[in-house]
Parts: C-alpha cells; structure tokens; sequence
C-alpha cells in the first residue's frame, strides 16, 4: 500500500509500505481522508519535533477511516463504521517507524473497550481511546478536524474558559482558531487574536472579537486599550519563543497562560516578574476521548463548521501531498485536505 513517509528530515515521499496485519481487538480500515497539522507534521518534516523521533516514519495523525476487517475479540465496531485517528502501525522489525501512521492508505484502529473489559493493562489501552467512531451523517472529509477540535476543547475547558471570559489568542493557524470556537461557545465576553492579516475573515468566522495582525506596531498598546485590567486567559498557540513572554504583561492578575505551540517549545522562557501579579501557568494537557461527544454535538447543530478551516474545493490525493504541505507552508489555505483512497 501507499503511504507518506519520513525518510529523513526534510525529504517526504509517497511510497510502498507493507500492509498492516489484524491483531485480536484490531480493526483494519481504509484510510478516506485525512488534514495537514500545521504544527505536528511540519515539524516533523523539518526535523524540527521537540521530542525523539526514529526516521524513516510514516506521517499523521488527523485520519479518518472506514472499518473493513474485524478482529477476533472486537466487539465495538462494525464493518462500515467511520474512525478517527486511524494509522498504520511501525514494522514489526523497526525498520520503519510511525508518527501515527494517518497519511496511508489503511491503517489499524483498537478496539479498546473491549481491551479493557477483557483486563488488559491500562497501558496496552488507554493509547487506543483516541479511536472513536464518527456517526455515518458525517462528511468524512469535515471528519478529519475532529481531531483538532477535540484537543483543544479540552486543553479550553480543563483551563477554565467560561462565561464572561476575556481571552488572548497568539497565532491564527488551525488550533488558534479552534481556541477562538470553543471560548466563544464557552460564552466568552471577549477573544481577542494576534495573527496572520491573511486570517482575519477565517477568524471572525470563528468567534473573534477583535483581530490585530502580528506585526503592526501598536500591538502592546492597542491590547492595554482593549482589555486595561488583562485579560482571564491567554492561549499560545504557535509556541515561539518570546511570544507568550510578551504577552505576559498583558495577563490580569491571578490569570491563567498556556502555551500550547510547539514551534520553539525547547526555548520558551517566561520572566515572572514581567506579570502584573501572581498568576497561574497552565501544563494540564488535554485529552481527546473526553470531549468526543461534544465535538459531535456541536458538528451536528452547527457550531463547528469545518469549511471555515478547510477548503472542500481543493482536495490532494496521495501522491500529492507535497502539494498539500506547499499551500499550507505558503498559507494560501489554514488545513490542506488529502484524499487517501481513490
């Protein structure tokens, strides 16, 4: 089968891979669509990860699939069932490595419900939670931001965000403007985005309130102007360094800051005494399973519209992914969608 892999940083290729084998509580599913992180898988390919990773390796994580194999022991998915998060697993030899597998053309869901009624270890489990079945009226294309929405709604809502809420947002790619979603459905009275000009229309779809491109002069002061007590929260969602020490100034005080962005996570340093007052910084992650529903429930009434994050017009196959990353990299869209299967 066919599969975007690593071979080393900076050189992706579409190439032959062997297909997966179905394990006891495994379910094998064709691969139908997956998105470009711009975070996760960029970083990948530039080598530029902040954790270890063996190359070669098989890139994504934003894949839907559709189950068309079962295993022995499942007993949770059927035949037809839509899954999220669906990858390839690594070679039983190691000689080739995964970094969730999702750009190929099938991959292995678990079930893990069963795993765990069977007494399974929590280890062997818990890994396979982010493997959720997507109701059959759900476009499996607007499927693939499942993912990021359900990180970030939960990374939102074990900060704290709620109603009345001023927050900050520091960048405007597809998590910034997942933050921007979920705090203005928290009833947040204000969300304010530092971002690309080129993302102002995206943004104001999202929830924003009022948007100031990155680079103009008077950022600092018109930030004072529009929130002079700090903001409640403050979400870095690129991760550079020195961003959210800038921003720092700009927390109330006791308020809550999270950086969130992997960009230059290594170098990130925050001066305390840059705050107005005591304040909290936020490392209590996220967890995709716990807020799965809720992204359903919003994706169906309404609320969350995956066509302000992607464009259904322009979908790259496989072979093209290179294409994908290239509109991504050159910003001429926020989440580039890839047709796994033909």
């Amino acid at each position: 089968m066919q599969a975007a892999v690593i071979l080393r940083p900076g050189d992706l290729v579409v190439m032959d891979i062997p297909e997966p084998q179905v394990g006891d509580y495994d379910v094998l599913c064709e691969l139908l669509y997956g998105a470009t992180c711009t975070g996760t898988d960029q970083h990948l390919v530039a080598g530029r990860f902040p954790w270890p990773v063996s190359y070669p390796t098989v890139l994504g994580h934003e894949s839907v699939g559709r189950v068309v194999a079962i295993g022995p022991k499942v007993r949770h998915f059927r035949a037809g069932d839509l899954v999220t998060r669906v990858g390839c697993p690594p070679s039983p030899d190691g000689s080739l490595a995964v970094n969730w597998g999702g750009f190929a053309e099938l991959g292995i869901a678990r079930d893990h419900w069963a795993m765990r009624a069977d007494g399974l270890p929590a280890a062997a489990w818990r890994p396979h939670r982010i493997n959720q079945i997507i109701p059959p009226e759900i476009d499996p294309r607007a499927a693939t931001m499942i993912i990021t929405w359900r990180e970030t709604l939960s990374y939102v809502t074990r900060m704290g965000i709620a109603s009345g809420a001023t927050v900050l947002i520091i960048g405007s790619g597809g998590n910034g403007l997942a933050f921007a979603a979920h705090a203005a459905h928290a009833g947040a009275a204000q969300i304010v985005m530092l971002g690309s000009p080129r993302r102002q229309a995206a943004a104001l779809a999202a929830g924003v309130t009022c948007y100031l491109g990155y680079a103009a002069d008077d950022v600092a002061t018109r930030l004072r102007d529009l929130s002079p007590d700090g903001f409640d929260f403050i979400i870095d969602a690129v991760g550079q360094a020195g961003s959210a020490d800038r921003a720092l100034p700009h927390l109330r005080p006791r308020g809550i800051l999270g950086i969130y962005g992997i960009d230059d996570l290594a170098a990130c340093r925050i001066a305390p005494h840059r705050a107005r007052s005591s304040f909290t910084y936020y490392a209590g992650g996220y967890d995709e399973e716990e807020t799965h529903q809720q992204v359903i429930d919003r994706m169906r009434d309404g609320r969350l519209d995956a066509w302000i994050w992607l464009d259904a017009e322009h979908t790259y196959p496989l072979d093209h992914i290179l294409g994908a990353f290239d509109a991504v990299h050159s910003r001429r869209c926020i989440k580039a969608l890839v047709q796994l299967t033909p």
